[in-house]
């Protein structure tokens, strides 16, 4: 049954997302650990280091706030169960809510109702791209409270142009970073108006910490924005530190003349991403986030 076989899938996908760290990730504070030298912030990362072998040992989410669920899905226009996706997603989240456990994180609009499962209107989030071929390929985040703190986007006024940028994501981080559990991952936008440019920022988030945009003005202002942002010495859960961010990664897309619109969207130390590919057939997939 092509319905169990996607579900059972997706649902491993959040099992190992919500319990371990992405390799690159993992990779990334294991380096700003070795390169810390502020003593109570060494001590914050031994903590964390703890807590990522005890969540593995003990086969537990790393944080007690497992998020809300937001799916990427990258589809081949001839994958042969697009009919089915939505459905299986849903799905895969309650079985993964039981058996993980998730904490029970969705509660819908103006009732303030928990659902008790991790559903209920549009959520999960997805987000859909269709691309040639026949293979899926899904990103999830787990979205949790702290990290959804500091997210916000904006048009700015004309002349306010990629300065008023780096001053938007600045203004972000120092008003509300520390909220989100340092050290951040940043995500950037850059569109034509404050929808596209959050989106933006949120598909910036997916990319792994370390990669380069291959756009050389985009890179170089990532570089800057992460050398800035550094300097403001947050440090590990925001109790000073020589380092603030893991990465800051810029996405962008074609915009107005007159209008330029910039988005944040921050992970915390604990950025949950997973990432998957899946087969036509369903034969085989491959968690591409973990190692």
């Amino acid at each position: 049954m092509p319905h169990k076989k996607l579900e059972s899938i997706i649902s491993s996908l959040l099992e190992v997302t919500a319990i371990k760290l992405p390799t690159d990730v993992y990779a990334s504070l294991q380096k700003m650990r070795a390169e810390e030298t502020q003593t109570l912030a060494c001590e914050l990362y031994s903590c964390i280091f703890d807590n990522l072998d005890k969540a593995e040992l003990l086969h537990r989410p790393l944080c007690q706030d497992t998020g809300v669920l937001q799916f990427f899905i990258r589809a081949g226009a001839h994958f042969p169960h697009l009919d089915i996706l939505e459905e299986s997603i849903f799905t895969a989240t309650k079985l993964a809510t039981e058996s993980v456990p998730l904490r029970h994180n969705t509660v819908e609009c103006f009732t303030e109702k928990n659902t008790g499962n991790n559903t209920g209107k549009l959520s999960p989030w997805i987000e859909w791209e269709i691309i040639p071929g026949d293979d899926l390929h899904i990103d999830v985040y787990m979205a949790g409270g702290g990290c959804s703190l500091p997210g916000r986007s904006k048009v700015l006024m004309p002349l306010e142009g990629y300065e008023g940028v780096a001053k938007f994501v600045f203004d972000t981080i120092v008003d509300w970073g520390v909220n989100a559990c340092p050290p951040l991952v940043v995500g950037v936008g850059i569109g034509t108006c404050a929808a596209t440019a959050a989106i933006l920022s949120k598909k910036a988030l997916l990319r792994k910490v370390g990669s380069v945009n291959a756009n050389p003005q985009a890179a170089d202002m990532e570089r800057m924005i992460k050398e800035g942002l550094d300097s403001i010495g947050i440090g590990p859960l925001g109790l000073t530190g020589t380092k603030s961010v893991q990465c800051v990664n810029i996405e962008f897309a074609g915009h107005h003349p007159a209008t330029l619109a910039v988005g944040v969207t921050v992970g915390c130390w604990a950025t949950r991403r997973g990432s998957i590919d899946i087969s036509a057939d369903l034969a085989s997939y491959a968690i591409t986030s973990h190692s």
